[in-house]
């Protein structure tokens, strides 16, 4: 119970590793709060199974690359909640192809989501994360902002940028108690590794994993509730890799 009375925002928490962090974080005693943009089956499915946190739980629709949908919903978590300890810029999206077949309108949706988006949001809950005794802001980011890519410019040069965006939140932060931390991930198992192994580029960058295996969304999870906690108290402006060894 590392979260015991913290309140939590997750971005994108429905589904794939949102909706892990959601599980994780519940399960360390933490009232959370999760939004979604469009999936309101999968939403109402995930609350219904954990209504044994029904007290704990609440979800809203909102847009993260839309100020004015962020607006609304932290207009509306601000009515109940004096305050926000832990703020996941999870949400994000992907759409593989190669270099030059990439459209404007892929790049712009892409990095509108990815990283405007955390932007928009850190920004609009800034008032409440700095109400918090100890907040900690933690972006979810990916090895292709490391190693670029290989096969999507648009969501490397996001993830690359969340990077940077992290860091500048974080020593933005600092003077209010504020911590700023992004979590690379490697391949993890999902639906979005399923489309990407259909590239012969990422197919030869898993053989390059020293673990020999995918990570589970379980394991980003877990370092997601470790920066959440008092325990990562002297961590900021980091940024962990949870690859299984793919870069390094």
């Amino acid at each position: 119970m590392r979260l015991k009375n913290k309140i939590c925002l997750i971005t994108g928490g429905s589904r794939g590793i949102g909706k892990e962090i959601v599980i994780k974080l519940l399960n360390e005693g933490a009232r959370v709060i999760f939004t979604y943009v469009h999936d309101k089956v999968a939403t109402d499915k995930l609350v219904n199974d954990l209504s044994e946190y029904s007290s704990n739980i609440q979800a809203f629709q909102m847009d993260v690359s839309n100020r004015k949908s962020v607006i609304n919903v932290i207009s509306s978590i601000r009515k109940n909640n004096p305050h926000i300890d832990v703020l996941v810029n999870n949400a994000g999206i992907n759409k593989p192809e190669d270099f030059d077949k990439i459209t404007d309108n892929d790049w712009d949706q892409v990095v509108d989501v990815n990283l405007k988006g955390p932007f928009i949001v850190t920004q609009e809950v800034l008032p409440l994360l700095k109400k918090s005794d100890s907040a900690s802001v933690i972006n979810i980011g990916s090895v292709s902002g490391q190693y670029g890519g290989p096969r999507t410019a648009h969501y490397a040069a996001s993830k690359a940028g969340l990077i940077s965006l992290g860091q500048v939140i974080a020593r933005f932060g600092a003077q209010y108690n504020i911590r700023c931390n992004t979590i690379s991930a490697g391949l993890i198992e999902s639906e979005m590794a399923k489309e990407g192994l259909q590239s012969a580029a990422v197919k030869q960058a898993s053989k390059n994993i020293l673990l020999k295996r995918f990570g589970s969304q379980s394991e980003v999870a877990d370092v997601v509730a470790f920066l959440a906690s008092d325990e990562s108290s002297y961590i900021t402006a980091q940024t962990i890799n949870v690859n299984g060894g793919l870069y390094f």
